[in-house]
């Protein structure tokens, strides 16, 4: 009878609800100052003169997030993605402005560099599927597709001011503008979190699966491990969740490597110089944000899980591509294929996820699919690098195409995810 009053989400569409764009521009803010960050941390870590040391700082953030990301899922779920947002942001604007109030006073160490990048790699453990767990509490289900539409125009415009933005702050003020920067921006998107109306999420039907193991959960009152074990154990028996993972982890192996590392080691065999590898990028970039304007105009696609599956199928044609086209113009046209499709394809895999994971796992759900991207793949990047080394750009990106396309033909294969739809 005390309980607050339940706050419903508006059933206008995203891109014309307050409430969701002032997510989104929480979430752009946030996403430039990541882009201003990475920027500072590679040049002061450049700055120390060890080559090593340099590869030491970039690469530490990477193992927080591998090892806590699940954790950070099993938070979200605990205590709600809301909250964890603004406390990892939080914790992100402290701790960048600390250290650029260190950089002013005193130059950079490899070892503060390297607590600094560990630090923010397990606050963005944290962050990074609490943010995704959002937009199923600021949208109605019919919406989701159109918000990960409008995520993804955020994200490339915000690498795309983000580097310039930090390119200048660096030139004018050194690593210590640029951090001070980053700080500001993560600040900044603290007020526009805060005032978020957050709608709990509708509970799963009586006699589903999930029903059953949320009420067995809240029944043991379980602790965080069993937490996370009743996450994974509901991936591994959704009919759609469980294929959904192994499509991500296959598409993004084969993607994320020759898409990053590659890039530059094949504008190097190549000739092309930076300029070439910059063409390469801004054509993927564009492809990438043109599937998502489709996807944030249009709204929701039919048959997405068939849809989703043939343009991860699809893309791994260019990206074999990538490495036999003879100019920086074919290889930019090849890079933006890529991104429309590839763009496409990871858009819809976002909103199935959402969509189909019961309310009380959704963080951990979240985590999972966001453990590939942004923990695991990166660290096979040394592995993408020794295999270029030895047998050259071609049968990498081959075997990377191989590996994409058995992600799409994975999709295919699964007969729920292959039948999955977005809600209307």
């Amino acid at each position: 009878m005390t309980a607050a009053p339940v706050t419903e989400v508006s059933e206008r569409p995203a891109h014309r609800d307050p409430n969701v764009l002032r997510w989104l521009s929480a979430y752009t803010a946030s996403m430039i100052g990541d882009s201003i960050y990475f920027m500072a941390l590679a040049w002061a870590a450049a700055r120390t003169g060890s080559a090593s040391g340099t590869g030491l700082v970039l690469a530490a953030g990477s193992i927080p997030r591998a090892l806590l990301m699940l954790g950070g899922g099993v938070l979200a779920d605990r205590l709600g993605p809301r909250r964890v947002v603004i406390g990892s942001d939080a914790a992100r604007a402290l701790l960048v402005l600390g250290l650029a109030a260190t950089l002013f006073l005193t130059a950079p160490t490899v070892g503060v560099l390297v607590v600094v990048a560990l630090l923010f790699g397990a606050v963005d453990a944290l962050f990074l599927p609490a943010v995704g767990a959002l937009p199923p509490r600021i949208s109605p289900p019919g919406q989701l597709a159109r918000i990960q539409g409008m995520r993804g125009l955020a994200a490339r415009g915000a690498s795309i001011v983000g580097a310039p933005l930090g390119g200048v702050a660096v030139a004018t003020g050194g690593s210590t503008l640029a951090f001070a920067a980053a700080g500001v921006l993560f600040a900044l998107s603290l007020p526009l979190l805060l005032s978020l109306r957050i709608s709990p999420l509708p509970a799963p039907a009586d006699g589903t699966a999930g029903a059953r193991e949320a009420s067995a959960d809240s029944a043991r009152k379980p602790n965080a491990w069993q937490d996370l074990v009743g996450g994974l154990r509901h991936i591994r028996r959704h009919p759609v969740l469980g294929p959904l993972m192994i499509v991500i982890a296959l598409s993004d192996l084969g993607f994320v490597g020759p898409l990053n590392l590659g890039l530059i080691l094949l504008s190097e065999q190549r000739g092309w110089g930076a300029a070439g590898m910059g063409w390469i990028v801004a054509g993927f970039g564009s492809g990438a944000a043109g599937a998502a304007l489709f996807l944030a105009v249009r709204g929701r696609v039919p048959r997405a899980g068939l849809v989703m599956s043939l343009t991860a199928l699809i893309g791994a044609t260019g990206i074999a591509a990538l490495a036999q086209v003879p100019s920086v113009a074919l290889a930019a046209a090849s890079a933006a294929f890529v991104g429309l499709v590839g763009g496409l394809a990871s858009a819809l895999c976002r909103a199935l996820v959402q969509t189909n994971a019961d309310p009380a796992y959704l963080g951990r759900v979240t985590s999972v699919s966001t453990l590939f991207t942004y923990a695991l793949i990166p660290l096979s990047y040394p592995v993408t690098g020794a295999a270029i080394a030895l047998w050259g750009t071609g049968p990498v990106y081959a075997v990377s195409a191989a590996v994409c396309a058995t992600g799409g033909a994975a999709g295919l294969a699964f007969t729920a995810l292959r039948r999955a739809e977005l809600p209307r």
